[in-house]
């Protein structure tokens, strides 16, 4: 029987007495639970790999505006910018995750991971990823496996929908994915990616979802990119052995405790934080008459 996946504990026992790799655990949950079949898996994979890399490609050379207008193409204003802060390769992860998630903002196509709300950091941590350290596309797809596993924990011990837990619940959940692939890509034994998961959500812990005029644009798209660098950095803490402290398990239920006590203002319901402001209320009520300017005119 596949593991159920209900603790990274009990995951990483599993593997431990079945002599199981990590990814090979999640490949046989897909197998029993979902009904696939190995090449259907390993086809699906590919498929949103591809679906990713497009959907970063498409928001860097294609118009990313947005009809609320709060989107403007700025991934490309990201990316061409002659100025790194640190250095190209940080610059293209940022201006990627912010690509991909500009393109589900203008109703592109792109990969839920584990959201469309967080559905640009694994493709800027994973497309970034590549480059640098030339990993072949079998072992990102695995990475994507094993990420999936992850998200399967999280969603059972806290939870992955802004409605239910807060940003923290989405793009924090999508950081740990993006931590542990990479930690995974680049050797790491299982400590070590599940630490990386720990590290990443203790620095998302608290963030509340507050979608201006109710649309998963600002602060979205910016969130999306913060996390993808946070998933970078805690993949470096992870692999230099520095421990989390607080174990992955006891880390994701204090999320889950955290989004369950977060007031619903605070949770995809565009009633708090930034969607309350002045601007933000603005900004709704003009998004509000320009679609009702566009409904059709029933008497005509």
């Amino acid at each position: 029987m596949a593991y159920l996946f209900d603790s990274f504990d009990g995951w990483k026992n599993y593997c431990n007495t079945t002599q199981t790799l990590l990814v090979k655990a999640v490949l046989e949950y897909e197998l029993e639970q979902k009904g696939r079949s190995e090449t259907e898996i390993w086809q699906g994979l590919s498929t949103a790999w591809s679906v990713m890399k497009d959907a970063v490609q498409t928001g860097l050379t294609e118009d990313m505006t947005s009809r609320s207008g709060m989107i403007n193409n700025g991934a490309k204003k990201v990316y061409n910018y002659p100025t790194p802060v640190l250095s190209k390769e940080f610059q293209n992860l940022i201006s990627r995750a912010l690509a991909a998630k500009e393109v589900n903002s203008c109703m592109g196509r792109v990969v839920a991971a584990p959201t469309a709300g967080a559905s640009g950091i694994m493709p800027g941590v994973l497309f970034t990823l590549q480059e640098i350290h030339s990993i072949d596309d079998k072992k990102i797809l695995e990475a994507m496996l094993l990420a999936a596993g992850i998200a399967l924990i999280m969603e059972q011990k806290a939870s992955i929908a802004g409605a239910v837990g807060g940003c923290q619940a989405e793009t924090g959940t999508a950081a740990a994915m993006g931590a542990g692939a990479i930690v995974y890509c680049l050797g790491g034994d299982t400590d070590q990616i599940f630490n990386a998961v720990a590290i990443t959500v203790q620095c998302m812990l608290g963030l509340v979802c507050d979608p201006v005029a109710g649309l998963v644009e600002i602060p979205c798209v910016v969130r999306n990119a913060s996390a993808a660098a946070i998933a970078n950095s805690s993949a470096q803490i992870a692999l230099a052995n520095v421990s989390s402290v607080i174990p992955v398990d006891e880390v994701i239920e204090a999320m889950g405790e955290i989004g369950a006590s977060m007031e619903t203002r605070y949770k995809e319901t565009a009633l708090g934080g930034l969607a309350a402001t002045k601007t933000g209320q603005a900004i709704s009520k003009r998004v509000l008459i320009r679609d009702i300017e566009m409904l059709p005119d029933e008497g005509q």
